[in-house]
């Protein structure tokens, strides 16, 4: 048996890992399933809280910085990221 990892990053609406999944990106490693972009309607869990409790480990989240003014109006990108972890045992 090897180890594989998967991983998932969720955007939420703010920095509290309780708040809503507002984006989300799936990799996994073990080769069993293939996401893509907009692939499914619906976030794989509510907040980020719902991830941790299914086992996925936080390995990083988006430090944060203080707002310039006038970012409250940018679209660009998602501001509140956070990336888990899952480690898989797959046959050789």
């Amino acid at each position: 048996m090897a180890l594989r990892q998967q991983v998932l990053v969720l955007y939420l609406k703010s920095s509290a890992l309780d708040t809503e999944v507002i984006g989300w990106a799936n990799y996994d490693g073990t080769g069993e399933t293939v996401h893509m972009a907009g692939d499914c309607d619906e976030p794989p869990y509510r907040t980020g809280i719902g991830a941790l409790r299914d086992g996925w480990r936080l390995i990083q989240a988006t430090p944060l910085v203080p707002h310039t003014p006038g970012d409250e109006f940018r679209t660009s990108y998602l501001k509140y990221e956070f990336f888990f972890e899952k480690l898989v045992s797959v046959s050789d």
